[in-house]
């Protein structure tokens, strides 16, 4: 299943030569079949005849019934939509299903890194594959007319982006004029089926060398002699569209340019700058993972087990985001530990430059159980980035104190300056002898107050950092005694 239809036309043509001699009966379904051979198809496809199809949306329909469906393979996962998704969640319940996109959305790439989902990265380009040329731009005719000169003259062919339908065809005839030496055609989603298909292919068979397009192109079509890209108005679209267009060109082994363009006389937006900015610094191949993780710190992770793909996690934090949803799954709730400690912890970017690195980072913290969690993190961490700062200390150490405090129902940890304090949830936390022996074996450095609710007090230390230590030993000795 495919966003496009184009693309699935791609897919199916693909799909035959592959398995023309293993004996498998391939058919497609999307738009450019007339309905008489969509109901032969159906038919067929409802009594086992057809081993393997390929359309669009279309396979989501009522009318589409399978004789024994084992394999669900779903092309470019980030361009379909919320409604499309539940049902396809229906149609997936008993069967495999493989996912693919160069940049998974943000609720799909965390629920991967929640270990809700397996997700394979695929790091290695093909053979001979060069790293895209991108530059940001203003627009001009010299421009638009030096980049297609310069391509065409080396027996390439250009994909020029302008996506509004109503001047479309005003706009390639522009071109035309700019580049009489090109042969344009334009295609765009709202075409009848004969029409599209006749523009694609006619450039696909380079009878045409200069293609105007709306994001139709934006979904894997795959051109090999296609090797620049100019980006009318790039500045209205999002990071992973730009992303994708960009992957539109340098599909062989010749060096393929991107120009994103924007008007010379307007003032960009913050957030089109930034998007501008992130494609010009994701230039090598397989940047569509980083830019995914730069997606999921912008906008969240959504709703993971409804409908949203929208939300803020940034609005709890990761790590209590990651705590709600593991207890939502598992069903394994506990008392939730208030955290009042005035100190820095967190993750510099001058310390792991890389957001995915940050992330990958903060997860792991956010799963320390015990000690040797904790160690084993800072070894893997410190590996990898060096010696770690104290605010990343810090935040470790929290993790560590933090979740020995909930085996006793901790209801606040406070840290204010050098002094330490754990409260109680009521007075009969204080007949479990675990704690009884840890304040046993620590008189002298901590001291038990009634005023409001229980309190263990900690001795002043010389820095916030010591009385965290301090609070994680006690706990430690009461967790660990018998």
């Amino acid at each position: 299943m495919c966003p496009s239809t184009v693309l699935s036309e791609q897919h199916y043509n693909t799909a035959l030569k592959r398995f023309e001699e293993f004996g498998l009966r391939v058919e497609a379904l999307n738009r450019f079949k007339t309905p008489a051979k969509q109901a032969k198809i159906l038919k067929e496809l409802a009594e086992g005849n057809i081993d393997l199809v390929i359309g669009t949306h279309r396979l989501l329909s009522s009318d589409v019934k399978f004789y024994d469906l084992g394999l669900l393979v779903l092309d470019e996962e980030q361009r379909f939509g919320v409604e499309h998704k539940e049902k396809i969640k229906h149609i997936k319940k008993d069967i495999d299903c493989l996912t693919m996109t160069a940049t998974p959305i943000p609720r799909t790439l965390h629920m991967s890194l929640a270990g809700i989902r397996d997700i394979s990265t695929i790091n290695t380009p093909p053979l001979k594959r060069l790293p895209v040329q991108t530059y940001v731009v203003e627009e001009s005719e010299p421009l638009i007319r030096d980049a297609c000169i310069r391509e065409i003259s080396r027996g390439g062919q250009v994909f020029i982006l302008y996506n509004r339908v109503e001047s479309i065809s005003t706009f390639a005839g522009r071109i035309a004029e700019i580049i009489p030496e090109g042969k344009v055609c334009y295609a765009h989603g709202r075409m009848d089926r004969d029409t599209l298909e006749n523009a694609v292919f006619s450039f696909y068979r380079g009878e045409k060398n200069i293609l105007v397009t709306t994001t139709i192109i934006e979904n894997g079509i795959d051109l090999p002699n296609a090797n620049t890209i100019i980006v009318i108005d790039a500045d209205r679209l999002g990071i992973s569209q730009l992303y994708q267009l960009r992957g539109r060109v340098g599909r062989g082994a010749r060096l393929a340019q991107a120009y994103f363009t924007f008007k010379a006389s307007k003032v960009l937006s913050s957030d089109a700058t930034e998007r501008l900015k992130a494609i010009m610094r994701f230039t090598e191949l397989g940047s569509g993972f980083k830019i995914a993780m730069r997606d999921l710190e912008i906008r969240g992770a959504g709703n993971v087990l409804g409908a949203e793909q929208h939300g803020h996690m940034d609005k709890v934090g990761y790590e209590l985001y990651s705590k709600l949803l593991k207890e939502e799954l598992t069903g394994d709730k506990q008392l939730s530990t208030e955290l009042e400690i005035k100190t820095t912890a967190y993750i510099p970017e001058a310390y792991i430059e890389s957001s995915a690195g940050r992330l990958d980072c903060y997860k792991q913290i956010a799963e320390i159980r015990s000690v040797e969690d904790y160690k084993r993190v800072i070894a893997s961490i410190e590996d990898n980035y060096g010696e770690m700062p104290d605010e990343v200390l810090n935040l470790l150490i929290i993790a560590v104190l933090k979740s020995f405090a909930s085996k006793f129902n901790v209801k606040k940890i406070s840290v204010d300056g050098t002094e330490g304090a754990l409260e109680l949830p009521s007075l009969n936390s204080l007949s479990d002898e675990r704690l009884r022996a840890a304040l046993d074996r620590y008189r002298g450095r901590v001291k038990l107050s009634m005023a409001k609710a229980p309190l263990i007090i900690f001795e002043p230390r010389q820095t916030p950092t010591k009385t965290m230590l301090d609070m994680t030993k006690f706990l430690k000795f009461a967790v660990s005694f018998n």
